[in-house]
């Protein structure tokens, strides 16, 4: 057994199991498989030219010597990204824990209740600072956020505006930067109109439907946008603000200004800068817009006994439902950066927050009047944490360099300072130095903060907030450690059991890929931090780049994109970029199958694209006449198909070369969904079977890890035609030469965490990664054979084996009264989360085990199943009083001196041996979804609820 090759800890089977398994399956060896799974015109012919796998130790020495090229210098850079301390009981607990980051989207309910609360306490702090009345569980930067606002505010426009085509948008000259790029780029394709300038001489005109402004803005400065906010609802125009939520401690919040969207990111409630990411972005607004809303939204509901329960609501905003006629397409969060950023307001309190608030006011506004003194004037009149002097910058930044030292430099004579809870006196004595020597001028030091304030008075917070009990009952190391473990043991995660959910690759997050992530080298890094200080990250993330263009089989490859769905949305911007170069401004008609996941309507409408659907066949796969007819037929329009592959339904489809040769005979370009690469990786790729550019999951396919419903990184690689339009940063140039404006708001997304999927090749190697994926279709097709004598299983491939995926068909058990709802809930009984419900066919079950589970527990799960179904075959569909329409069974049902169901309290919990070796206990009954959407409530109770 060779202990040092990482392939063995991240791959589960044994080598002592395969022929149990291929016997199971049918098979003499797994290239048999193989070969009766993926076609073979589309395998590659060599091996994946990587370099050869590291071992773990020799991984995380390359990754601390790889770090130390990154120059950690003092960021007061600001531009919504600020040096932040992580409290420790948080990073320990939450941010280093498995029990938190491998959890999954807490569409189960019933065994994420620990998750949801911590959510919970977000929205909370959210629309309590941002003095809204909603808000949801997080977006993925402020700058995607702020774009998020414009096309809510579009979408909520009056009738008469509707009517009219009012498509006017007016931003701020105040907005960072990075924003205005993010809302160029969103805003063209649907038609709306940005117009920049100062609000100050802005004139309301009925052209407009809304606006966004900066608060403070960008360089600092605290503007009452009181007057304007009132002209503009006098004119029917809406108001989103970006603002710094912890400026909102000390500052109005613009809900009470009259906002009607606020939007920002929480990075600086304890997230690490991580140059660039993942931090949580917040989005709040007014009741009245719920059902426009992005994003996804906790409430509060009950279960079947009345019991307080928390759900994911109003999920008929899901772009899954909406499709084309979504406004986003938004399918996920930056669940575990909300968790902290929550637990971070949890842990501080409202003492605590204004305590921290104050102190980095004070510190500016002491380092204000010292500069003042050595003639160094500040100019902005009001102001939180950044002033704005005039200074000879060539000056000072050299001198400020040699210092370790990063200010922003907005031209030759002024200078941007962002001060933070970081600050010291000793970083405010070194700032002055550096400017009395930038001037040869003496300076004295300062021993004490100012009490000065450089906030108006008509601007000062007046507002309680935070009077929960939550947020004043946890300020101990002891008490918050045991808050958050009460928490996490409500909630499964892939360290208790496999989660197989089809679509969603929930592998293994292995430490060595993560333990980087809290390296000060690499988590302190300011993402508009000059280049050659982040040289480890840059030589890291072109390594990765050119790693994920050899698995692809392409060119070119972005790593901005900070979610699948972004990374879908980019694709097809670049595909329409490369149209517009070519003068075929008339190419807009999307093909998309009817399988499509809901996101790619969504992408599609959103770039601005006619949707034309494509039927699928009886047995799933794509209907190739009906798509070659309608490709004919818009061939002088079509710009792209969106396809899936393996398809959604599991199976590789041995006609995708002649799909694709269709859509680029007819003018067309192809976009692969990535969602399902796990199958593809060393075995086939994009560029192989066609494609022009595909996204790529890294939370699934590359193992950065799901974090509860996000972080997530949807990076896209492409082929040599489209590689020009990859996108760039206003303020660190990236992209292609023809890049279109930006997709986030960092230059390179969430680059912390691209860390894991770095290390995640780096330790495989060609070998490991191309094992991983014969291992994941291994797993897979021994599930298959196990279930399929008990379950029909609804597609498969035309040697009759499944790709990395299973689709097991439930809709029959309705006539014993069985729905598959019923089955999901019963598989928490037996300790483990349910599989893909009813996607993407309504009534069944779609089952990923990934390559990381051995067969131990492949066993156990299959085993679950078999005895579920005969559960089944045993239940009534007059009498309701099943141990499958009861499930799950909590504790509390268990130890209840009154048991009234006709069946023993050892079949509801203990149904299998293995259960009571490790029971995993939901923590409240089925929850009532109607009931929480009737009754929509997205924050903690009042104090006096706990009364």
């Amino acid at each position: 057994m060779k202990t040092d090759a990482f392939a063995l800890r991240h791959i589960g089977p044994r080598q002592n199991d395969l022929q149990h398994m291929f016997k199971t399956i049918g098979v003499e060896s797994l290239d048999q498989l193989i070969y009766e799974t993926v076609p073979d015109n589309i395998l590659l012919k060599k091996e994946l030219d990587l370099d050869p796998a590291m071992t773990e130790f020799e991984y995380l020495n390359h990754i601390q010597e790889l770090g130390k090229k990154n120059k950690v210098f003092k960021s007061y850079i600001g531009l919504g990204y600020h040096p932040t301390i992580v409290p420790a009981v948080i990073q320990r607990n939450i941010f280093e824990n498995p029990g938190w980051y491998t959890a999954y989207t807490p569409y189960q309910a019933e065994i994420a209740q620990g998750r949801l609360e911590a959510i919970l306490n977000y929205q909370t702090t959210v629309i309590e600072l941002s003095g809204m009345e909603i808000a949801n569980a997080s977006l993925l930067d402020e700058g995607t956020a702020a774009a998020e606002a414009m096309a809510l505010l579009f979408d909520v426009r009056t009738r008469d505006q509707k009517k009219n085509n009012t498509h006017k948008f007016f931003v701020s000259e105040e907005v960072l930067p990075q924003t205005i790029s993010v809302l160029q780029t969103r805003s063209t394709p649907i038609g709306i109109e940005l117009v920049i300038g100062n609000h100050e001489t802005f004139n309301f005109s009925a052209d407009f439907f809304g606006a966004i402004l900066q608060y403070p803005g960008k360089y600092g400065q605290v503007l009452d946008y009181a007057s304007f906010i009132s002209k503009a609802k006098a004119n029917e125009i809406k108001v989103a603000v970006a603002s710094d939520i912890l400026s909102l401690v000390k500052l109005t919040p613009p809900g009470e200004l009259g906002a009607d969207v606020v939007v920002g990111t929480t990075q600086r409630f304890g997230i690490p800068m991580g140059y660039g990411g993942p931090h949580a972005a917040f989005f709040a607004t007014k009741e009245e817009y719920k059902r426009s809303m992005p994003g996804r939204i906790i409430g509060v509901s009950i279960d079947v006994n009345g019991k307080r329960a928390l759900r994911m609501a109003l999920g008929t905003r899901e772009q899954h439902i909406k499709r084309e006629k979504a406004t986003s397409n938004i399918c996920t969060a930056q669940v575990l950066l909300a968790v902290m950023a929550g637990m971070y307001a949890v842990f501080h309190g409202p003492k605590g927050l204004k305590y921290i608030a104050e102190k980095v006011h004070a510190s500016a506004v002491t380092l204000a009047d010292a500069l003042n003194k050595l003639g160094v004037y500040q100019t902005n009149v009001a102001f939180f944490d950044t002033i704005l002097v005039k200074a000879d910058a060539v000056k000072v930044k050299a001198i400020a360099e040699k210092h370790e030292v990063n200010f922003f430099y907005v031209d030759k004579g002024t200078i941007s300072i962002s001060v933070n809870e970081t600050t010291s006196l000793n970083d405010i004595n070194q700032i002055i130095a550096i400017f009395a020597e930038a001037t040869g001028k003496e300076n004295a030091a300062i021993s004490q903060l100012a009490n000065d304030s450089m906030i108006p008075e008509n601007l000062v917070r007046k507002s309680a907030f935070l009077k929960h009990d939550v947020f004043n009952n946890h300020h101990s190391e002891s008490q918050l450690m045991r808050y958050i473990k009460k928490l996490e043991r409500k909630d499964l995660s892939l360290n208790h059991s496999m989660i197989s959910l089809g679509s969603c690759t929930m592998k293994l997050n292995a430490a060595a890929e993560m333990l980087p992530l809290s390296m000060a080298n690499w988590n302190s890094i300011h993402p508009f931090a000059p280049v050659e200080q982040a040289e480890g990250y840059q030589i890291m993330l072109k390594k990765l780049e050119h790693q994920l263009n050899v698995v692809t089989g392409f060119q070119g490859t972005t790593l901005q994109p900070n979610s699948g769905a972004q990374g879908e949305y980019a694709g097809l911007m670049a595909i329409r970029a490369y149209h517009l170069s070519r003068g075929d401004n008339h190419r807009n008609v999307c093909l998309i199958p009817a399988s499509a996941h809901g996101t790619n309507p969504a992408s599609a409408a959103m770039a601005g694209m006619k949707i034309i659907v494509t039927k699928t066949m009886e047995n799933g796969n794509i209907d190739v006449e009906d798509l070659r007819a309608k490709a004919i037929e818009h061939a002088d329009n079509l710009s792209a198909l969106m396809v899936t592959y393996p398809s959604t339904h599991g199976v590789f489809e041995s006609a995708i070369t002649e799909i694709t040769k269709i859509i680029h005979d007819n003018g067309g370009l192809v976009y692969m969904d990535g969602a399902n690469m796990n199958a593809q990786v060393g075995l086939t790729n994009p560029a192989t079977i066609g494609a022009d550019v595909c996204h790529l999951n890294l939370h699934k396919t590359f193992a950065i890890p799901h974090g509860g419903g996000g972080p997530g990184v949807g990076p896209i690689c492409v082929n040599e035609k489209l590689v020009s339009f990859l996108p760039t940063n206003p303020i660190i140039p990236t992209g292609g030469s023809q890049a279109i404006t930006a997709i986030s708001a960092a230059p390179y997304g969430s680059a912390l965490v691209c860390l894991i999927s770095y290390g995640y090749i780096s330790m495989l190697g060609s070998e490991g990664l191309t094992n991983a994926t014969k291992f994941a279709i291994l797993n897979a097709n021994y599930m298959k054979a196990r279930l399929e004598a008990h379950y029909p299983v609804l597609y498969s491939g035309e040697m009759g084996r499944a790709a990395h995926e299973m689709i097991l068909d439930c809709r029959s058990f309705k006539q014993n009264g069985i729905e598959v709802t019923d089955i999901a809930k019963r598989l928490m009984d037996y300790g483990f989360h349910a599989p893909t419900v009813s996607f993407p066919v309504a009534g069944t079950l779609m089952i990923e085990p990934t390559e990381s589970e051995d067969l131990a527990e492949l066993d156990r799960f299959c085993d679950a199943m078999i005895s579920i179904k005969k559960e089944i075959d045993s239940a009534n569909a007059d009498d309701h009083n099943n141990v499958l329409k009861n499930a799950p069974h909590t504790l509390a049902m268990l130890t209840s001196d009154a048991w009234v169901f006709p069946y023993t309290r050892e079949q509801a919990a203990f149904a299998l041996d293995y259960i009571s070796e490790n029971k995993f206990w939901p923590s409240v009954r089925r929850v009532d979804d109607a009931y929480g959407d009737r009754n929509l409530v997205c924050s903690c109770a009042p104090i006096e609820a706990y009364m």
